[in-house]
């Protein structure tokens, strides 16, 4: 069970995350990026608190709060905004292409930190996606330059790769629904001055507008609340190794929903590129390794 249940919510936080690049096109027209990132947690932070009460997880140990922290400060705060920051100082192109390096990071982090080995086989599969990513995207083109930017960007690739590995650690003292809820009320707490100092900087009536209201609430709920909870079972289920490969599908859905929703269009280097990222997590899974990587918890309810 737990070989199917993994993957498929690692399929599904990728599939919600690809869908936020449609909502961003709206929210972001209107609402400055830190703001957003304030609003983004504030939102998902009340939900997830009332659905750890309903579930009876609000009371928590604090062995493993070094843990939380890591995952609120770094992955939730630092990665978002450093993937923020860096996309303002590039480009939307540069932003989707350098942070899927996220899984890399995260499976060398994965072999420091947790021991785990990776074999040729995952190695050919993140060769293969990357090359998939990179033909669904496009390189850069000539003579465009964003150092500050690119540099920003694997900031964030780095900071999210190592959150993902945190996670695993974490799973040890709490279930996916506290670390989700806790990291992201630290993270919520991190954005507030820069919501503050952005607060005079752009019309608050914008948030009544039914296509900037419901683009919210998708980041908020969907986007942030459910695929973080998502992501950190599935985590907390697969090795880190094939764990990062369902990271590439979000260029995959972010193309289609683009061209479902916004109308733009899609080669066929998309399909070419979409091909090659199925086909690498396809492999992956097929007859992998099942080497013991059960991490002792005391915490087993999601």
């Amino acid at each position: 069970m737990k070989q199917i249940m993994g993957p498929l919510f690692l399929s599904l936080a990728a599939t919600i995350w690809g869908g936020m690049y449609v909502a961003s096109k709206f929210a972001f027209s209107a609402v400055p990026p830190m703001t957003m990132l304030f609003l983004r947690y504030v939102i998902a932070g009340i939900i997830l608190t009332g659905v750890c009460f309903g579930c009876g997880q609000l009371k928590m140990t604090l062995k493993g709060w070094g843990y939380l922290a890591q995952i609120g400060a770094i992955g939730y705060f630092a990665s978002i905004s450093a993937q923020f920051i860096g996309t303002d100082l590039a480009n939307a192109h540069l932003g989707s292409l350098v942070t899927t390096l996220s899984p890399m990071f995260l499976s060398l982090f994965a072999v420091m930190l947790l021991k785990e080995k990776m074999t040729k086989k995952q190695l050919v599969m993140f060769a293969i996606a990357i090359v998939g990513v990179i033909i669904i995207i496009g390189a850069p083109k000539d003579g465009e330059s964003h150092i500050l930017g690119i540099f920003v960007l694997l900031l964030a690739a780095v900071t999210w790769g190592y959150y993902s590995v945190v996670v695993k650690q974490a799973a040890i003292y709490y279930t996916p629904l506290q670390m989700t809820t806790a990291g992201i009320w630290i993270a919520c707490f991190l954005s507030l001055p820069f919501a503050c100092a952005q607060w005079d900087k752009w019309p608050h009536h914008v948030l009544l507008e039914p296509a900037i209201f419901f683009s919210i609430l998708y980041i908020s709920v969907i986007s942030t609340a459910c695929a973080f909870f998502a992501w950190n079972i599935g985590l907390k289920l697969t090795p880190s190794h094939h764990a990062g490969l369902y990271f590439f599908l979000q260029p995959v859905v972010g193309s289609f929903f683009g061209w479902l929703f916004l109308g733009e269009k899609l080669g066929i280097s998309f399909f070419i590129g979409s091909l090659l990222i199925l086909l690498s997590v396809g492999i992956s899974e097929y007859k992998k390794e099942s080497p013991n990587l059960e991490i002792p918890s005391e915490k087993t309810s999601l």
